[in-house]
């Protein structure tokens, strides 16, 4: 590893520096509120899910995180300049829709030294509802003594029925960390899958809540 927490070839002050720019890039686009982050784990590994409906919430999560991560993207985003930025600051491809064991063997690695490995359970992007989810996620808690971080955003999508307003509020909750015990076989796999997306779901729906609630108070 060339710096704590990142996969090889990762430069730990390059990493950094993108986390600042996640936590500023969006600021004058969006209100950004972020609830929860104290139960965040500050060290130990940490296998952080979360539900993906546009490209703005990978960098909203790595920009907030108070700890170095590393997120499994999609495979298209690592071509020219951006592509190294995403290798030097500890990113790495999967592919969609194949299997792809090597990034998961990397971000395993990642896990057992202690780090925090970022993925989307839905794997392509939805509605945010996480009413599917892929498998990596479970693969990766095999076998280790990671907690699970579920996190939820809310407002980065533009409504379908009207134009976006200006400056919406994207609100970010991060859920109590919890522990999830995957069992053997493709089972195991399947079940333990159900678990973290039923708690993410459910984390979602809270979130609505709290967004609905505000908005009733402010009517």
């Amino acid at each position: 590893m060339s710096s704590a927490g990142l996969p090889e070839g990762a430069s730990g002050p390059l990493h950094d520096f993108g986390r600042l720019i996640g936590r500023v890039l969006f600021r004058p686009a969006f209100r950004v509120r972020v609830r929860g982050l104290e139960r965040v784990p500050r060290s130990g590994p940490v296998v952080l899910i979360a539900n993906h409906s546009s490209m703005v919430e990978p960098q909203l999560i790595f920009g907030m995180l108070p700890r170095r991560s590393v997120f499994l993207v999609k495979e298209e985003m690592f071509a020219g300049a951006q592509g190294w930025f995403l290798r030097r600051i500890g990113q790495v491809p999967v592919r969609r829709g194949a299997p792809d064991r090597a990034p998961l063997l990397t971000t395993a690695q990642i896990l057992r030294e202690g780090g925090l490995v970022g993925v989307f359970p839905e794997g392509t992007r939805g509605d945010g509802d996480v009413a599917t989810a892929e498998r990596g996620a479970a693969w990766l808690l095999r076998g280790t003594d990671a907690q699970v971080l579920p996190v939820a955003v809310r407002g980065t999508k533009r409504p379908a029925d009207r134009g976006r307003r200006f400056r919406p509020r994207v609100d970010v909750l991060v859920g109590e960390p919890f522990r999830v015990r995957v069992g053997k076989g493709r089972a195991g796999l399947a079940e333990a899958t159900e678990r973290l997306r039923g708690e993410l779901a459910a984390l979602v729906r809270e979130l609505d809540e709290q967004r609905a609630q505000t908005e009733k108070a402010k009517s």
